[in-house]
């Protein structure tokens, strides 16, 4: 079957994976979508379609769209005619592993094997196949239909040309996807996120500014080229000669804790679990944390505006 019209299943309709299948029937595939949750399975229509209406789709593409999506009941019937699978359940090993094993009863031998997770490591996931060679990660960044990139994580066991085919399916949607060649934690994006995080964290742990200041510079700064220019980009930019002389004199004081920041762990212990309790790192009313929502959201769309589908 060619690459552009294979037919795609989606296990798990919560917030990831109504995203994939928007993103993949939008570029016209076949999608069959399941959930064990009643609610989920059916609401996912509606929730495509109100994504569709704030991405700004026109009511006759994006009925087009909710066509070539099928609601099913099972795993077994979502997967049994398919040529790739994307799982999209809940971040816990056990359940994700429970799924692959129903998906490789009812599957096709051919079909590709993805999981969808932010930090778990894919051969972990994926250690119990009977073939593991079609098997790969697919970190997609929420909200999937919004975020291009995926990162596509390889296995030990995954073949070369099933990381090539989930790349070049990707890109027929519309995504930017990424290889990542070594199955690691956190994959590329979280690692250089939480990196960041980290010593974000520990600026305001040791008293150096507040969490508005940390942020603020990010924003008003380096934060502003980041779209256009990544830090090695950057690095050759204003010469490696340079980027040595600041590691010299910088790295050496950054924070480089093993664990989690005992700061973090005492806002979590005392309920300060951001803007869902009203309190984090800075206090938030109701107002002001739905405004950086909306905010964050119609800046997404802007730039899905300007994007290639």
């Amino acid at each position: 079957m060619h690459m552009q019209n294979r037919t795609i299943a989606v296990i798990g309709a919560g917030l990831m994976g109504h995203g994939i299948a928007l993103t993949l029937a939008r570029a016209g595939h076949p999608v069959a979508i399941t959930d064990p949750i009643d609610q989920a399975r059916q609401t996912v229509k509606d929730r495509i379609a109100a994504s569709l209406t704030a991405m700004g789709v026109s009511k006759s593409d994006a009925a087009g769209i909710l066509k070539r999506v099928q609601v099913v009941d099972t795993t077994a019937e979502a997967v049994s005619q398919v040529g790739i699978v994307f799982e999209a359940a809940p971040e816990k090993l056990d359940l994700k592993r429970q799924i692959f094993a129903q998906i490789e009863d009812f599957a096709p031998d051919t079909a590709i094997l993805a999981s969808n997770t932010s930090v778990m490591p894919i051969t972990a996931i994926m250690a119990n196949l009977k073939n593991k060679a079609r098997a790969l990660g697919t970190h997609w960044w929420n909200p999937p239909h919004l975020i291009p990139l995926v990162e596509v994580v390889k296995t030990g066991w995954t073949q070369g040309d099933v990381a090539t085919q989930m790349m070049a399916i990707l890109e027929g949607a519309g995504k930017t996807p990424v290889l990542v060649a070594k199955d690691v934690p956190g994959f590329i994006g979280n690692r250089l996120q939480h990196a960041l995080w980290r010593e974000a964290i520990s600026l305001v742990e040791n008293g150096i500014c507040d969490a508005q200041a940390v942020d603020t510079v990010i924003k008003s700064s380096f934060g502003r080229r980041l779209a256009v220019l990544g830090p090695l980009e950057n690095a050759d930019l204003v010469g490696t000669d340079l980027t040595l002389d600041i590691h010299e004199n910088v790295l050496f004081d950054l924070e480089s804790r093993k664990g989690p920041s005992p700061y973090l762990e005492r806002l979590v212990a005392e309920g300060k679990l951001g803007m869902k309790s009203g309190a984090g790192f800075r206090n938030w009313s109701e107002p002001e944390a739905e405004a950086t929502r909306a905010r964050v959201a119609q800046y997404l769309r802007k730039l899905d505006g300007i994007l290639p589908q």
